[in-house]
């Protein structure tokens, strides 16, 4: 140990101890070395022996240069390699946030403190776009970023990169929860009157059976996605397998996320025969466009055949909504609207859940089915029958 452990005598005459320490090899085979250096021998070779101790238990966490920036470029190469084009995307923006922050920073030297530094900045005035700049972004937007960076500093610990994630026990204040909860909006789907009155008001509009389809559940992504091959007008089936969506501005069409998602359901008469129609006059629309017709083989299309995006069917719900005046709601509000009624009239909750194409039931009955008046009041006259 003696000749191991170096005296050295500094300009100024100071002198120190140090020593050299094997701690494993690089990802090519190269030898690598920590050098310690204390002002007394005793403490050298306390740390040579700590040091030691870890390398051979596999804890060793060797200092690096890394910075905060350095580990979300790498986080984010390995959780977005298999995922979907929306899932990368929201990774990036979360951690956005983060590199802004903290990005700089020596990750061997990010604190809890640190940590808390980010989600009270994130609360006040981190909003770039999407609202008055300079003020808090939502509490969803916190939560996300404040998961990512948890995911990212485990990945930090497993590759020992940190001693520890210091973002593991860091919270959001429970004044911003509160604060958050009330202003949150929230959304209440058609009763039955409502849908009903929508319906009768847009009986002889284009897009009525584009209409059903969202009022029997499927999600606009659904509806803009569905193509003809898809429907089968003999038997009364409609297979969902693609969704048309878009991301950052962007179409992105892709398969259903899961199998619970790929899904054929058999339409409602009024569904079925909305559609017939609906072909036949796309077909009349085909003849009157002649070589301007643009053969998507969408159902959900303009008057030239094209492929629609999900705002321009937002845009042209909105529009019959105020039209019928009935109260506005997100086409989203009519897919609940679709799965409460259901639940609320003795369909069983596995068929609602596989209507949905939720894999979760519980998901299904937590997020999308609300109790109504009319459910409500059911089940006083229940309870009226019970106690006589």
């Amino acid at each position: 140990m003696a000749d191991q452990i170096k005296k050295v005598t500094l300009k100024n005459g100071r002198v120190r101890y140090r020593t050299v320490v094997d701690i494993g090899r690089d990802v090519e085979g190269k030898r690598k070395q920590l050098t310690i250096t204390k002002d007394t021998r005793r403490e050298v070779v306390e740390e040579r022996a700590r040091i030691l101790h870890q390398r051979g238990a596999g804890t060793l966490v060797p200092p690096n240069k890394m910075t905060v920036d350095d580990l979300v470029d790498m986080w984010l190469k390995t959780a977005t390699r298999d995922v979907e084009a929306a899932t990368k995307r929201s990774y990036e923006d979360a951690m956005r946030y983060v590199q802004a922050h903290l990005g700089g920073k020596r990750l061997q030297q990010l604190t809890e403190d640190d940590v808390e530094s980010l989600i009270d900045w994130m609360l006040t005035s981190a909003r770039r776009r999407g609202g008055k700049p300079g003020t808090g972004v939502g509490l969803r937007t916190v939560r996300l970023t404040l998961g990512r960076l948890r995911a990212a500093l485990t990945l930090a610990v497993r590759r020992q990169l940190v001693v520890r994630n210091v973002a593991e026990h860091v919270t959001i204040p429970r004044d911003a929860k509160d604060a958050a909860k009330a202003r949150q909006k929230r959304y209440v789907p058609w009763t039955e009157e409502e849908v009903r009155a929508f319906l009768a008001h847009v009986a002889t509009d284009r897009l009525y059976a584009v209409w059903l389809l969202s009022l029997i559940g499927m999600r606009p992504a659904e509806v803009c996605g569905l193509r003809w091959s898809d429907v089968d007008l003999q038997t009364g089936t409609v297979a969902i397998e693609t969704t048309r969506t878009l991301v950052a501005g962007e179409v992105v069409e892709k398969a259903a996320k899961s199998d619970a998602g790929q899904r054929r359901l058999p339409l409602p008469s009024i569904v079925l025969a909305a559609l017939k129609a609906f072909r036949k006059r796309q077909a009349a629309e085909q003849l009157a466009a002649g070589e301007g017709w643009w053969a998507s083989g969408r159902v959900a299309c303009d008057e030239l055949g094209r492929e629609v995006k999900t705002d321009w069917l937002r845009r042209r719900a909105y529009k019959a909504m105020e039209t019928a005046e009935v109260r506005k709601v997100r086409l989203y509000d009519a897919r609940h609207a679709c799965l409460s009624w259901m639940a609320n009239n003795g369909v069983p909750d596995v068929v609602v859940s596989a209507w949905a194409g939720h894999a979760d039931l519980g998901f299904t009955k937590r997020v999308y089915v609300h109790s109504d008046p009319q459910a409500l009041k059911a089940g006083s006259e229940k309870l009226g029958e019970l106690l006589g």
